[in-house]
């Protein structure tokens, strides 16, 4: 069973490895868990899955071996539930009530009874009957159908009647494709990060304090030591307006899991594409701009620079004079950004559109060829993998 459990995993994309099938073995013959399903996602969850972007996945999957009784044989069923345990798992997830209406319609004796006589008697899959196994109908035992006394295998409640439902879960969306979130953005984001001890020396040093504590005989000697904080710079150049229109509460998400995350951060808008000044203020954005060569002259070369934007736009744009839509630049969007490559070290493009849609559109294909390549989707493993490079 945990090899097939195992190999459902690897078919839904959870990076789990066989050491891990062993803890969980160990864990099952330990007598950790027993008969008890949901205390076995708990303890197959904690063993198998060592990063929080994929519970998504290990929960599809989870759902996916154990949902309803297609691709198990009846007969191995019938050997893998003992009367004894259901009756106790019934008893345990009854309320009183419930058990107090079983026992005016029937009893639960009779229901276990019948639905260990079902699968006994039972060789194929049924549907829309009133005895055997199976689903929709009236029989007391499958999914989909109706009886007030029934015991649901698989899928949702539809009339709130089943005795015991077999199988309830609940699932997060933390798939690293699937939805963003200021939360996941931030454990995104702390790829990029490089320690240094700066400020007064206030935090205790555990170890130096033990070490000069034993050299005096055991006379306690505290020793602090400054905290360690993130000395990671890093510029954030926002496309606003137009096509980015669609963007902009992913982008807050954005900047607001970088304003957290980030000590050192400044940003600046764009619209479209960089050309010879950037601004702050999008309300003053006539009237108060900052040139990009002073942001060459201030900012060193070690500030690690994200561009965000969809590259989406007509692409005289990137390499002709005058061919912004707002004003007329005298030198072209592709030396000013390349004049930004050849000052920062690291240079990354985030773009929010779909990454199957980029050879569709020729302004990014020149944009992927002004940073060499380094454009990732706006999707917490584009944000991984550009701060693993940025962090580099």
């Amino acid at each position: 069973m945990l090899v097939h459990f195992y190999q459902t995993l690897r078919q839904f994309e959870v990076p789990t490895s066989i050491r891990e099938l062993l803890d969980l073995n160990a864990a099952l013959k330990a007598g950790v868990v027993f008969a008890d399903q949901e205390q076995f996602y708990q303890l197959a969850r904690i063993c198998l899955v060592k990063d929080e972007r994929h519970l998504d996945k290990f929960d599809r999957a989870f759902k996916a071996f154990f949902d309803g009784l297609e691709g198990v044989s009846l007969e191995t069923l019938n050997k893998q539930i003992p009367e004894d345990w259901l009756r106790k798992e019934l008893e345990k997830h009854l309320s009183p009530e419930e058990l107090a209406e079983l026992q005016k319609t029937g009893s639960l004796e009779e229901l276990l009874k019948q639905f260990l006589e079902r699968l006994q008697e039972q060789e194929k899959r049924h549907q829309g009957g009133n005895k055997m196994i199976g689903t929709g109908g009236t029989s007391p035992f499958g999914a989909y159908g109706a009886n007030p006394e029934g015991i649901r295998l698989a899928g949702p409640s539809r009339n709130k009647s089943a005795v015991k439902v077999w199988e309830k879960r609940e699932f997060r969306n933390l798939d690293d494709n699937v939805e963003l979130g200021i939360r996941n953005i931030k454990l995104a984001l702390r790829r990029l990060r490089r320690f240094a001890r700066t400020g007064a020396e206030e935090v205790l040093d555990i170890d130096d304090t033990i070490r000069h504590t034993a050299h005096n005989a055991g006379m306690l000697d505290i020793k602090l030591v400054a905290e360690r904080k993130n000395r990671v710079k890093v510029l954030l150049f926002f496309d606003i307006g137009g096509s980015m229109d669609p963007y902009v509460r992913v982008c807050e998400e954005l900047f607001s899991a970088a304003k957290t995350e980030f000590k050192h951060l400044e940003f600046f808008y764009f619209h479209n594409f960089v050309y010879e000044s950037v601004w702050k203020n999008n309300f003053r954005r006539w009237s108060e701009r900052t040139s990009v060569w002073d942001i060459i002259h201030k900012y060193a070369s070690d500030y690690r620079v994200i561009f965000v934007g969809d590259a989406s736009m007509s692409p005289y744009e990137i390499q002709a004079v005058g061919g912004s839509v707002e004003h007329f630049n005298e030198e072209p969007g592709a030396l000013w950004m390349q004049r930004l490559v050849n000052h920062f070290q690291k240079v990354v493009w985030l773009n929010p559109e779909p990454e199957k849609h980029w050879k569709m559109t020729p302004s990014t294909e020149m944009t992927l060829q002004l940073l060499d390549g380094r454009m990732h989707s706006l999707t917490l493993k584009g944000i991984e993998d550009a701060m693993r490079y940025l962090s580099r």
